[in-house]
């Protein structure tokens, strides 16, 4: 039988380490695009050193995930609450993964004149941040219909994402000698697509928490 005061409790104590680690996420994923823009080599390193801190957070939660059913034997309802917290924070910690992979595009790049000034990508990032910021509120809020509304949002994503690697392999035959740049600027399209693509992974889960159904938002 669960104890229900000890148990929100506990429950609450997760979701608020699950909600710090989302914003450290969230600062590198911001951080990284600026180095990119930037260039600037020490940075990318500080964000990719910083990973293990999102990664510290991950394994923290799914340890106090374990006790909590070990301990509470929670059911229905309350079982749910805890898997999809458990699997928000994978895809969290996925997306922190995407900073750190675009923190390394930076290392490869190095001080090589950009053949563009970065502006597109942060754009395509713009919508992508803010569709976890209201993916997490739709997690807090148990809104399902808000996560629904969150997930259609990636279809912009994808367009930029479409548009831009295109636009990116067009330069290939102008700047034969800056393929590899060109490649990791592609990479990076692709990383804040898979940035978006979490979300509405996100967005799964919290249908899931609310409605007990699994949904495939991607579509």
């Amino acid at each position: 039988m669960v104890n229900r005061t000890h148990f929100d409790n506990k429950l609450k104590e997760l979701k608020e380490k699950l909600f710090d680690m989302a914003d450290l996420a969230k600062v590198s994923l911001r951080d990284s695009i600026e180095t990119l823009k930037n260039q600037d080599i020490e940075k990318a390193r500080e964000i990719i050193s910083n990973d293990r801190l999102i990664n510290k957070f991950d394994n923290e939660i799914n340890n106090m995930a374990i006790v909590l059913i070990a301990k509470e034997s929670p059911v229905a309802t309350d079982l749910r609450k805890i898997i999809s917290a458990l699997r928000i924070c994978s895809e969290i910690e996925r997306i922190g993964d995407m900073a750190t992979n675009i923190s390394k595009a930076t290392l490869h790049i190095g001080d090589q004149k950009l053949i563009k000034p970065i502006e597109e990508i942060p754009r395509m990032l713009s919508i992508a941040e803010e569709m976890l910021e209201d993916a997490l509120k739709a997690f807090y809020e148990e809104d399902a219909a808000a996560a629904r509304k969150i997930a259609d949002r990636d279809d912009e994503v994808d367009e930029l994402y479409g548009k831009l690697v295109q636009e990116l392999m067009a330069y290939i035959p102008q700047y034969p000698d800056e393929i590899s740049q060109i490649t990791q600027l592609a990479f990076t399209c692709r990383y804040i697509e898979r940035v978006a693509d979490h979300v509405t992974n996100i967005c799964e889960n919290v249908i899931y928490l609310v409605t007990g159904e699994r949904f495939d938002l991607n579509d």
